[in-house]
């Protein structure tokens, strides 16, 4: 018997709630934007880079991406910032998608400038907790627009790809920050072979979250496989072109980056076949 996931439901009458969750979004984005303006020392901050005594910048461990990484934050903010725009049409304000999802968005808008803020003004360790729980709440979005799909082109691209592409990279953040706190204030130092090995099994299990979220979206999802291949690609290449060099975590890198584009065309596939389509 074949299964599908439940469609979102049709438009239906516009209430003060709506309009209230429109206003919402878009103040989320717009804190959201200040934030990444501090973090970049724009607005007279410290560069990201250059917080924290260097933890989280490029070559501060053997997980840390190159810096031409971190130009996927431009794609995403752009993408946001159009969200935002689109939610707040009158044709989308009374939608059940935008109802269930809206405000998990704001909520990660907001989530995502409390990291940089975070990182701004506190400790190593609290970024920490800030980047997981905003992994945790794009994890439950996600999992929101996966049972309220749609077959919408702008939907897809606005509000699918927008949090997918955010999960995706947030994903393989997360790993990046927990490894510089633990090399900065947890983990005794290690030679450079106790940390190739170590970059190694945590790649491993990079991989093996790819193919968890391939399986949670049924494969319907290739925003956040991009992402983060995206940024395992640039682990690779940082750590054969940069500082500190591990050939082996490279090669470990640019696999993960196999396995989690792969993931959901083999997801897809084995569904497929098991519903006899």
């Amino acid at each position: 018997m074949s299964t599908t996931t439940p469609r979102a439901p049709m438009t239906t009458t516009a209430t003060g709630g709506d309009l209230l969750r429109q206003i919402v979004v878009i103040s989320a984005v717009v804190f959201m934007i200040i934030a990444a303006m501090v973090g970049t020392g724009l607005l007279g901050g410290t560069n990201v880079r250059d917080l924290q005594g260097g933890a989280l910048d490029a070559d501060a461990t053997v997980l840390a991406p190159g810096r031409p990484a971190f130009s996927i934050w431009s794609l995403i903010y752009l993408l946001m910032i159009a969200y935002a725009i689109w939610q707040a049409l009158p044709s989308q304000r009374a939608r059940t998608r935008q109802r269930r999802a809206g405000w998990w968005v704001a909520l990660t808008a907001v989530l995502n400038g409390g990291w940089l803020l975070a990182a701004q003004f506190t400790t190593l360790p609290l970024t920490v907790v800030a980047i997981v729980v905003l992994l945790a709440a794009l994890g439950l979005t996600v999992r929101v627009l996966t049972v309220f799909r749609t077959e919408s082109f702008t939907d897809r691209l606005l509000l699918d790809g927008t949090v997918g592409l955010h999960l995706g990279w947030v994903t393989l953040a997360t790993v990046a920050n927990v490894t510089a706190w633990l090399a900065a204030e947890v983990a005794p130092p290690m030679d450079a072979g106790a940390q190739a090995a170590w970059g190694v099994a945590v790649l491993a299990v990079v991989a093996v979250t790819g193919i968890l979220v391939a399986v949670g979206t049924r494969g319907q999802r290739i925003a956040p496989p991009l992402a983060m291949a995206w940024g395992l690609v640039w682990i690779g290449v940082a750590r054969l072109t940069g500082e500190p060099q591990a050939p082996a975590v490279a090669i470990a890198a640019f696999a993960a980056a196999v396995v989690v584009l792969a993931a959901p065309f083999v997801v897809t596939g084995l569904r497929r076949r098991r519903e006899g389509v």
